[in-house]
């Protein structure tokens, strides 16, 4: 149909120009804006809030299942059971980075453990 402003003016439509509603007039991340019609027949811009980034492993970085993806603010509001799960570590590490330490902890004890029966069967031989 119209192309742009000067299509819809030269048509004899008038266009509604839209300005943002805050102090910021930038087109940054933070100043995301969406055009509804309200039920007055108005346009108008109403602000879209910044997507929750998922919550993610502190080593590999891969995200973490069973939470919920929040906004730093609103996580301050959230009960203990929303922002954990009921594990060591958990809601900060991965299952498999805590896995790994475990069993690594494991085998450093079983080590120590062979090294002084070696060291009790030199002395008696």
């Amino acid at each position: 149909f119209f192309h742009g402003l000067q299509g819809a003016q030269q048509a004899g439509i008038m266009v509604q120009r839209l300005t943002y509603r805050r102090r910021h007039c930038y087109a940054t991340r933070s100043n995301k804006v969406q055009k509804v019609k309200t039920p007055g027949g108005r346009l108008i811009f109403q602000y879209k809030p910044k997507r929750a980034s998922p919550p993610k492993c502190g080593i590999t970085g891969v995200r973490l299942q069973g939470i919920s993806s929040y906004r730093p603010n609103k996580l301050k509001d959230l009960s203990k059971t929303k922002k954990t799960v009921n594990r060591i570590y958990g809601g900060h590490l991965s299952h498999a980075v805590v896995k790994e330490r475990i069993v690594r902890a494991f085998l450093i004890e079983e080590q120590k453990i062979v090294k002084k029966v070696l060291k009790l069967q030199q002395r008696g031989a």
